[in-house]
This record gives C-alpha cells, structure tokens and sequence, in this order.
C-alpha cells in the first residue's frame, strides 16, 4: 500500500470540526476505566494519535498523569489545546518520534495505528516496548475483517464522510508481531462503539 500519510493528514484537517462534534458517540469509559485501574496512581502517559484530546489524554490529566500527545493533524492539535492546555503537544508522525527509553507508563493509540500501514507496526511495537518502562502498559485499537470484510486489509474506507486508509494483517498475525517485540497479551477484545466494531488490545512490557 502506498504511504497514505499525506492523503491521512488532509482528510483529518477536514474532518477536525465534524470529529469534536461527534466525538460523544465514542464512549471509551469502560475501557478507559479498566486501564487506568491496571496502572499507577500517577505516572506519564505518550498518546499517539491524541486528536482533541478527549477522552483519553483528559481522564489521564483529570488523573494528575503527564500526558505526552502526539498528532500530525494541526487542527486537532488546535481543539486539544483547548481541551487539554497542560498536556505536552507534538505536531509529528507517529514514525518519525524518538524517545529516550523507559520514559512512560502506558501508550495508547485509539483509532490511529490502524491507519499505518500494518508492515510498519513490527518496527513500531519494537520502539514502543523500549520506550515504555518495565512492565508499561499498550493500549490500541486494531481494525479486523469485522471492518473490512477482509483477513487482511490495505485500502480505503468512509467515516463521516472522509475516505481514510485503513490496513491490518490477521489478529493471530498480530499477536506474532506484538510477541516477537516483547510485549505479553493481557487482553483482546472485540468492542461495538459508535456504530464501529475494532479489537482492543491491550499489551504488557
């Protein structure tokens, strides 16, 4: 599949103010709940693909965590700013960061990674393993044939009116790249939200 970073970062543009509007129909409580009880009670959390900001970074800050956010869409980044001022914003591609290691706690990536192209993920597990510190927790959300209607998928697909690249390998594929960077599988469940149905994933360094 080509790099759809480009055509990826011009649709989010666009989509920005249609996403803030609509982002109440994504209720993450339950799923964010259960992290967060798996976890210190403080700590420093790297958001990738943070968009506005809401839920994620903000039930982290409302938790006197640091939070980390990264977003290559500048507006989303302009919403999060207003959403979460004392988060840390980075404007950047989720590939292109370096981070020294052991530096957080948890990662999560909630509907971004899926986005990038899945023989990208290998390398990407890889960083993620050495930035988190022992025993950090991964949390993401990876689209599946229940998406896609495929076992693996590289193409495009409509959400509010925006066509956005999607791509993944199989989940026991999945599982193999996540194993052959390190991490332990504490929990992957098939989730309806908002009308969408992905696999959550939750991994252990």
């Amino acid at each position: 599949m080509q790099d759809p970073s480009a055509a990826l970062q011009r649709a989010y543009e666009t989509l920005a103010a249609t996403y803030e509007a609509n982002r109440g129909q994504f209720d993450l409580s339950a799923i964010l709940a259960d992290l967060i009880a798996r976890l210190p009670e403080r700590g420093r959390l790297l958001d990738l693909g943070c968009g506005t900001g809401e839920p994620v970074a903000r039930a982290f800050l409302d938790r006197n965590w640091s939070v980390v956010g990264v977003d290559f869409c500048a507006a989303m980044l302009e919403l999060a700013a207003r959403h979460c001022p004392e988060m840390e914003r980075i404007q950047a591609d989720m590939r292109s960061l370096d981070f020294a290691p052991g530096q957080f706690d948890a990662i999560t990536l909630v509907y971004s990674l899926f986005h990038v192209p899945w023989p990208e993920h290998p390398a990407l597990f890889a960083r993620f393993y050495d930035w988190l510190k022992p025993n950090g927790l991964l949390l993401f959300t990876y689209a599946t044939a229940d998406y896609t209607d495929q076992e693996r998928f590289a193409g495009f697909k409509t959400f509010m009116d925006q066509e956005l690249p999607y791509s993944h390998t199989t989940p026991a594929g999945l599982f193999d790249q996540l194993s052959d960077a390190g991490f332990a599988i504490e929990k992957a469940e098939t989730h309806d939200i908002g009308g969408e149905r992905f696999l959550w994933v939750l991994a252990r360094a």
